[in-house]
């Protein structure tokens, strides 16, 4: 497959629900958009947005309910973009491997952010661990996403 090729299945020149690539991709991005908007709902509606309860980040500190404010603004972010998730699982599907791309950068952004300025957790967090499988994942996806 030549990049110009590769560009057109990235960008394609018309968005549509034709979906070309590896039926496992589509199925796994379904999956992984529901398990965005779930955890976009538990930072939105848990009493202290997760921060605690699910990223073991110690809420008793001075400013502790800020934390849980960046966190109920965090899902909201979330939120959004699995809702954009969702118009492409329902209406956009050709956009599925520019989808893959956007959550290999979003997971590679976070895992350096946490890497050069690291949060302080009573535990390993769930997303510090979704990071190490979230990268290779979203690579492997865009693959078969591009695969006919």
């Amino acid at each position: 497959m030549g990049s110009k090729t590769i560009l057109n299945r990235i960008l394609p020149k018309q968005i549509d629900d034709n979906y070309t690539g590896n039926i496992l991709s589509q199925y796994v991005f379904i999956v992984f958009t529901l398990v965005t908007i779930c955890r976009s709902l538990a930072h939105m509606f848990l009493p202290d947005g997760g921060s605690e309860s699910i990223a073991s980040i110690d809420i008793s500190v001075e400013g502790g309910s800020n934390i849980i404010s960046i966190f109920y603004l965090w899902g909201l972010s979330q939120l959004i973009i699995g809702i954009v998730y969702l118009a492409v699982i329902l209406r956009y599907k050709s956009l599925i491997p520019l989808m893959w791309i956007i959550v290999f950068f979003e997971y590679l952004g976070r895992f350096l952010v946490g890497f050069y300025k690291p949060v302080v957790t009573m535990e390993t967090a769930p997303g510090e661990i979704g990071n190490y499988i979230f990268i290779p994942l979203a690579l492997i996806m865009l693959y078969l996403s591009l695969r006919e």
